[in-house]
C-alpha cells in the first residue's frame, strides 16, 4: 500500500485547517489537525507527521517557540516544519527560519503554492551526505560519527549547520553561490528562500565561536570556507 504523507497543521483558525485539509486530500496526503501547540505535541508523540505545517499565532504559545522545542527533539528534529503567518516582514522570517523552520509562507497564500512547497520538502534529497572525515586547518568533521572539533575541542552543531559545514569544508577555497548551496545542501526542487543559507551561516559561525572566520562572505557572490586564515587569529583573546 502506498504512504500517505502526513501532514500536521497547527491552526487555531478552523476555516484555515480546513480549508487545508480538503487540498490535502485531494492531493493524496492525510492531514491531522491541532487548534494549539499541546494538542500538536500530543499528536506528534501518537504518530510522527512526514510534515508541520505551524502557524505562528497560537492560543497556547507562539508557533516559534513550538518550532524551537521540535527542532531541539531527536525525534522530530528531522520533521520538515513550514511556517504559516500573515507576519511578512523580513525580520520576522529570519525569527521564523532561526527557530528551525524550513520555510515559511504568508498568509493569504494559494492553496497550490502551498501544496508545492509541501511537495518539495516530501521530495527533498540531500546528495550532499557526510560519510568521511575531513581536516582544514584547527577544523575537523568526522562523517560517520557527526562530531565538529575545533583545536581538538567538540562543539555542539545542529544537523542543517553540519550538512553545510561539511559540504563547504569538502570545497574549500571555493566560492558558492545562496542559490548552490540550496541545491547542495538542502537538495534540489526546493522552494525556500536563499536568505535561509544567510540565516544557517550565521548560526554555523556561532557554533565553530573562534573558527567561525573560516567561512567566509565574498560580496555579491555567496561564501567559502577558507584554510587560509592565520592559526594565531584563530587562537589568540579576543
Amino acid at each position: 500500500m502506498r504512504h500517505l504523507p502526513k501532514v500536521l497543521i497547527v491552526e487555531d483558525e478552523s476555516s484555515i485547517a480546513e480549508l487545508i485539509s480538503v487540498n490535502l486530500r485531494h492531493n493524496g496526503m492525510t492531514p491531522i489537525w491541532a487548534e494549539d501547540g499541546e494538542s500538536a505535541q500530543r499528536e506528534i508523540d501518537a504518530v510522527l507527521p512526514d510534515v508541520i505545517l505551524l502557524d505562528w499565532m497560537l492560543p497556547d504559545q507562539s508557533g516559534v517557540i513550538w518550532a524551537r522545542k521540535w527542532r531541539n527533539d531527536a525525534r522530530t528534529k528531522s520533521v520538515p516544519i513550514l511556517m504559516l503567518t500573515a507576519k511578512s516582514a523580513e525580520n520576522d522570517k529570519v525569527t521564523g527560519l532561526d527557530a528551525g523552520a524550513d520555510d515559511y509562507i504568508t498568509k493569504p497564500f494559494s492553496t497550490q503554492e502551498l501544496l508545492a512547497r509541501i511537495r518539495a520538502v516530501l521530495r527533498r534529497r540531500t546528495p550532499e551526505q557526510a560519510t568521511d572525515s575531513v581536516t582544514i586547518g584547527c577544523l575537523h568533521l568526522d562523517g560517520a560519527t557527526h562530531r565538529v572539533t575545533v583545536l581538538d575541542a567538540p562543539i555542539k552543531i545542529g544537523p542543517t549547520e553540519f550538512k553545510l559545514l561539511n559540504f563547504l569544508m569538502h570545497h574549500s577555497e571555493r566560492v558558492h553561490t545562496r542559490s548552490q548551496l540550496l541545491d547542495k545542501v538542502w537538495g534540489d526542487h526546493v522552494f525556500i528562500e536563499e536568505r535561509t543559507v544567510d540565516v544557517h551561516v550565521k548560526r554555523l559561525r556561532e557554533a565553530l565561536g573562534v573558527a567561525g572566520m573560516m567561512v567566509e562572505t565574498v560580496r555579491g557572490t555567496g561564501y567559502r570556507l577558507t584554510g587560509q586564515v592565520q592559526l594565531e587569529a584563530i587562537t589568540q583573546p579576543r
